[in-house]
């Protein structure tokens, strides 16, 4: 039987500089997608999927993410006072939704380097890794629980994938990987950005891992990839030659919402799911002729 994931590990210590100067004074990850900041989409993703212990790796200047997860009893005291019931018992339900751990990034750029700095926390389980930008909705169930109930059925590391186009084989690690199943793939290696020309299949990856505790091994002897970074995915490629690793194409609409035209897409298309906005906001949208 496998140890049930109960920890994700969240980085949100970016600078964000592909919205400056938006984020020069306030994190990227609380940008709003409709009303929501982006990283609450995170958070209420990974608690859906059966999460109790979120694991924030923050850095400096994002003292706003902390508070966005925590109690403002002075916001909540007024908004009670003012007859607001129901967005009080929103805000206070935000804090509530997970057990919220935070810790200072430390050490050399990369991707790699947050989730070594939650070693302690994790301990000797294994764990779910998501990115604060990357955005999976409107699937069947969320897309963490997806990999989730593919690590418990192989009991093997888990990573995303996802069907992208021949020219965006440039932009995405891609799969050599054998059909397990319906959307359940054996990974044997992944080929970072070879193009049309050299992916061996569709498949991408995406930052969005169900780990497991032996990674941290792999973590430990890493050196410096690409622009001196130290880099997650080379971890798991060395994992991969130890262990089976297995790769679940996702359902649902993907974003980039670390992106500008990711982050514009978003908005608009969780907008039109609003009831209350979807009225007005589609007559505007009409009204454009595009």
């Amino acid at each position: 039987m496998t140890q049930k994931i109960r920890k994700v590990i969240i980085p949100v210590a970016g600078y964000g500089t592909r919205f400056l100067p938006a984020t020069k004074a306030q994190p990227k990850e609380m940008l709003p997608i409709v009303d929501k900041p982006v990283i609450q989409y995170i958070v209420e993703e990974a608690v859906a999927s059966g999460i109790t212990d979120v694991i924030l790796v923050t850095g400096a200047s994002k003292r706003a993410v902390e508070d966005h997860f925590d109690y403002n009893f002075e916001l909540q005291n007024w908004l009670k006072k003012q007859g607001k019931e129901e967005i009080r018992q929103e805000l206070k339900n935000i804090a509530d939704m997970a057990n919220f751990i935070y810790i200072r990034q430390k050490g050399p750029y990369g991707n790699a380097t947050p989730v070594m700095n939650c070693q302690q926390v994790v301990g000797n389980e294994p764990f779910a890794v998501l990115s604060g930008d990357d955005l999976i909705v409107n699937g069947t169930k969320p897309r963490l629980k997806q990999l989730i109930e593919a690590y418990e059925k192989y009991g093997d590391p888990v990573i995303t994938a996802i069907k992208v186009t021949k020219e965006e084989t440039r932009k995405y690690g891609m799969l050599d990987a054998q059909k397990i199943e319906k959307n359940i793939y054996q990974v044997k290696k992944i080929v970072e950005k070879p193009g049309p020309e050299k992916a061996p299949s569709l498949l991408a990856t995406l930052y969005g891992y169900v780990l497991t505790p032996d990674i941290f091994d792999e973590l430990e002897k890493l050196k410096p990839g690409a622009g001196g970074e130290l880099w997650l995915p080379e971890a798991i490629a060395e994992l991969l030659k130890k262990r089976p690793i297995y790769a679940s194409e996702v359902d649902g609409t993907y974003y980039d919402a670390g992106s500008k035209i990711g982050w514009l897409k978003a908005n608009v298309d969780l907008a039109l799911q609003r009831p209350d906005l979807k009225p007005s906001f589609s007559k505007y949208l009409k009204k454009l002729k595009i």
